[in-house]
């Protein structure tokens, strides 16, 4: 029996990529897959564009809104369930559609990870008491103790990844920088997969990032980042930085008005956007290209199915 093809739609936010993805599903049997890192917290479906309920009827999505807004997602515990949910799809004869902007993730997936072990409860947890005890300051000096090579290249307020640094260490007594220059682990062959880049103009994206922040405002993308920044959670958490979280706490706080919220919204949106095309242009290997935004284009459509 064949092994069937992995599809991955890759491409900036607003690009019509879910759009794809369903349009897909529904003519491959397919299961959806996220691969958005802000589309797995269940307390922003509006300002993550998370697909609709409607959507969820039509085909299988996966991991989408697993997490709580609290919990610190990452690359490596997505890699895992992504897998996983591969793995099932493949099981069940549906093709695996790989779908999302967060391009660091779609590169492991495709490409492979670092062969980093997972570091235990314990470890973490002494690091993280360490930090509380002393602050960063410490923490980032024991590092230039134990891997220079890494410090240097960090920034000193770069909590997440010095803590990390320091947990791989005191684990496996290797340096970062040790692990860093170790062959890749793949887990697919290249040729498992059919990458499908959505590329496009600069000025057709803006106007679709604007519409759809105004479309969000609309859906109660106001109330949703109220009741977020009700719970006080660190403001170091992903979900925290969702677009439009930060521009409407600063209408709560007094520091604007509504309108120059949503407008400062629609235009780190458009820079996010500019970002996400910029990557994906210098690293994303795509085997098919649409130089549009995405609505149900059934030439489209029928090229990526003839690719498989």
């Amino acid at each position: 029996m064949s092994v069937l093809k992995i599809i991955v739609i890759a491409g900036p936010t607003a690009s019509g990529k879910s759009g794809l993805a369903l349009e897909l599903a529904k003519e491959l049997n397919g299961v959806i897959i996220n691969a958005d890192s802000m589309q797995v917290y269940r307390d922003i479906p509006i300002l993550a564009a998370a697909p609709s309920d409607d959507d969820k009827v039509v085909a299988p999505h996966r991991l989408y809104g697993i997490y709580d807004a609290s919990i610190h997602g990452n690359m490596m515990d997505w890699l895992i369930l992504c897998r996983q949910e591969i793995t099932a799809a493949r099981k069940d004869r549906r093709i695996p559609i790989v779908v999302g902007g967060t391009g660091l993730y779609l590169e492991t997936l495709i490409k492979g990870a670092s062969p980093i072990p997972e570091t235990p409860a314990e470890i973490r947890k002494e690091v993280a008491e360490n930090l509380k005890r002393h602050g960063l300051a410490f923490l980032y000096e024991e590092l230039k103790k134990v891997d220079e090579s890494s410090a240097a290249r960090l920034s000193a307020n770069d909590t997440t990844r010095i803590r990390r640094a320091l947990e791989v260490y005191y684990h496996t007594h290797k340096t970062m920088t040790y692990w860093q220059t170790q062959p890749l682990r793949q887990f697919y062959s290249r040729d498992e997969f059919v990458n499908v880049y959505i590329n496009p103009r600069r000025d057709e994206l803006d106007c679709r990032c604007r519409m759809r922040f105004d479309k969000m405002v609309e859906l109660g993308a106001v109330e949703e980042a109220r009741r977020l920044l009700l719970r006080n959670l660190p403001n170091s958490l992903p979900a925290m930085h969702a677009l439009g979280v930060q521009e409407f706490k600063a209408y709560f706080e007094g520091e604007c008005l509504m309108d120059e919220a949503i407008e400062q919204a629609k235009l780190h949106t458009r820079q996010y956007a500019k970002r996400q095309a910029t990557w994906f242009n210098n690293r994303f290997d795509g085997d098919l290209m649409y130089k549009a935004c995405f609505e149900q284009d059934k030439n489209f459509v029928d090229a990526v199915k003839k690719a498989l």
